[in-house]
């Protein structure tokens, strides 16, 4: 039985309706908080997640909006507080980030406006129009998800953006304490998302799972509960902390 620290509390997860997204949103529901759930075109996936969420309690709304951009994030803002009857959102978690792995060399500008802009620009975005309404409640929680790709240098423009994801939680943190806390988790290869990179690097996952103390990859539900937990007491002394969840994946080994 979680504890429901996040009653009366609202909160917003960009790419919410599946995947990660969907793990991260039913954590903070079982914490109390009433969700709002990103999608952009899933739109019976999320409304499932959220008749889901509702059956044990809450009001929680599915929303339909392009969280890659940063016109379509000031939009789907709007559109979030309004389905929330114009209350504070205080939770804000950014999840939605593309990967992509093409060579610096070959790559498209739009190829790198769509990456960072979808990773990075629009996170920003959402920030800056959340931020006040949690500065005059007194209290605000923001989770980005970066990645493990963060610590490589062969993921090309996605491992810049996520990257970044690190250094911007820890300016936020300097910015908007004491109130709002900021922090940021770095996924590793997500067990149940193996399939995703393998299209990409079909080796991945076995390297990976090579590569890492535990032996195994972590799963979404791991990386939901962290987030969740990032909002709550436990973590109340935190802020400007990355927290890798991948097994020890990450640790430089010679």
């Amino acid at each position: 039985m979680t504890e429901p620290f996040l009653e009366g509390k609202a909160a917003l997860v960009t790419a919410g309706s599946r995947k990660l997204g969907a793990a991260i949103a039913t954590a903070l529901a079982s914490r109390g908080a009433d969700v709002a759930v990103n999608y952009r075109e899933s739109v019976d996936v999320a409304g499932a997640l959220v008749d889901s969420l509702s059956a044990s309690g809450g009001n929680h709304v599915a929303v339909r909006g392009d969280a890659g951009t940063p016109e379509g994030m000031r939009q789907l803002i709007d559109d979030a507080l309004s389905a929330l009857d114009g209350r504070t959102i205080q939770v804000l978690v950014n999840n939605y980030g593309p990967f992509a792995m093409t060579p610096f060399a070959e790559m498209p500008e739009e190829e790198w406006d769509r990456i960072w802009n979808a990773n990075v620009k629009a996170a920003f975005v959402g920030i800056q129009e959340l931020v006040p309404g949690m500065r005059t409640a007194g209290w605000g929680r923001i989770v980005n998800v970066s990645a493990g790709s963060a610590y490589l240098r062969n993921h090309s423009i996605y491992t810049l953006a996520k990257a970044s994801m690190i250094t911007f939680t820890e300016s936020l943190a300097v910015e908007l304490g004491p109130d709002i806390r900021v922090n940021a988790v770095t996924p590793g290869q997500i067990a149940e998302s193996a399939v995703d990179i393998s299209e990409f690097d079909p080796s991945f996952v076995e390297r990976a799972v090579a590569h890492t103390p535990l032996g195994r990859l972590v799963t979404r539900a791991e990386v939901a509960a962290i987030v969740a937990e990032l909002c709550g007491p436990l973590f109340d002394g935190v802020t400007g902390a990355t927290i890798p969840i991948d097994g020890g994946w990450h640790l430089p080994r010679f």
